[in-house]
């Protein structure tokens, strides 16, 4: 079988280097070129140090039609950019990993459409689509926390979340509170009840309980806010995101473990333990685990995930590999450390 030939745009950040990293050893895959204007003609491990030894391969300004999929890890606003400058062959399939065409009103792209790439959301529509909008990595998280409620028709009108990332989920470029002397042993909200990531959660939301995300006039993201109350957090570790959900709901634990376990048993990434969860579990891993608790008219949903793997990354080979018509966990069989 010949191997899908893609291209990388942006492999030098955090994303691009998780990308690298899976897709070396993806059994279906050739890498032509990892583009990178700034680092241009250096060894992918001058930059991505833990990739010494595995590849050969040079960063390079190369952009070019002889692919079968391009992967954008640009930042916000910049993928949208690159396209319109830089028009793609339409027999290319593209994967977006910025947050450029996630929303309802911003997929239209040439004679296409992005499909906004969450696997236990649309992994039908992933299978037939062209164009993947990668979701963000607190946007993966608390979906999958909330997806299997929706589809029942149990999410109540608040929805009450606390999430924790890493410091990755900033980007590889150092910023006053990310250099390690501010954020190791530190911990802070930012953009509380306003994260964009808010729009693309509310609108997975109301694909599956319609008529969730409230009308009228006003932006999408105040609509949103009407819902979900989002407090986001700097944790001071690398990678991974844990979250605390919680909200009103007349089901009881052993119900709502039925209902978590039916809506995830075909998905090969989601996971509902009945033991309390860490974040360490699922480090390195393009895994969710979830656990439920009742606590009177409450149930609270804790999720971890990998934010540059199941934020990112690894989800964007998942995509790669339902549009391709591979095995879904193909190049994806990664483990964390045990302690």
């Amino acid at each position: 079988m010949t191997k899908i030939k893609a291209g990388i745009v942006g492999s030098a950040g955090y994303t691009g280097g998780e990308l690298l990293r899976v897709l070396i050893y993806h059994p279906e895959v050739e890498i032509v070129f990892a583009n990178s204007g700034s680092n241009a003609g250096k060894k992918v491990y001058a930059v991505h140090n833990d990739l010494l030894g595995d590849t050969e391969l040079e960063f390079s300004t190369d952009f070019h039609a002889n692919i079968d999929v391009l992967f954008l890890c640009l930042g916000h606003g910049d993928a949208r950019k690159f396209l319109d400058e830089n028009p793609v062959d339409s027999k290319v399939k593209i994967i977006d990993l910025s947050q450029d065409y996630r929303l309802r009103d911003h997929q239209a792209y040439a004679n296409g459409q992005f499909v906004y790439g969450l696997p236990e959301l649309n992994r039908e529509a992933i299978k037939q689509a062209h164009y993947i909008a990668n979701p963000g990595c607190f946007a993966t998280n608390i979906q999958l926390a909330l997806l299997p409620l929706a589809k029942a028709g149990l999410l109540p009108n608040q929805i009450h979340v606390n999430a924790t990332t890493g410091s990755t989920g900033a980007g590889q470029k150092p910023s006053a509170t990310t250099h390690f002397s501010w954020r190791n042993n530190n911990l802070s909200a930012y953009k509380s009840f306003e994260h964009q990531h808010l729009q693309e959660i509310s609108e997975s939301l109301d694909q599956l309980q319609t008529g969730y995300l409230p009308t009228g006039e006003e932006s999408l993201l105040a609509r949103a806010q009407q819902r979900i109350n989002f407090i986001p957090q700097r944790g001071d570790f690398a990678r991974g995101i844990f979250s605390a959900i919680y909200v009103d709901a007349d089901i009881s634990a052993a119900d709502a473990y039925a209902l978590y376990e039916d809506y995830y048993q075909s998905h090969p990434f989601t996971f509902v333990s009945e033991q309390n969860i860490d974040l360490k579990q699922v480090v390195n891993t393009n895994k969710s685990i979830m656990h439920l608790e009742k606590h009177g008219d409450k149930l609270l949903i804790l999720n971890a995930t990998d934010n540059l793997l199941k934020g990112a990354s690894g989800q964007a080979v998942q995509n790669m590999n339902l549009m391709f018509g591979l095995d879904e966990r193909a190049g994806l069989n990664l483990k964390p450390a045990s302690f």
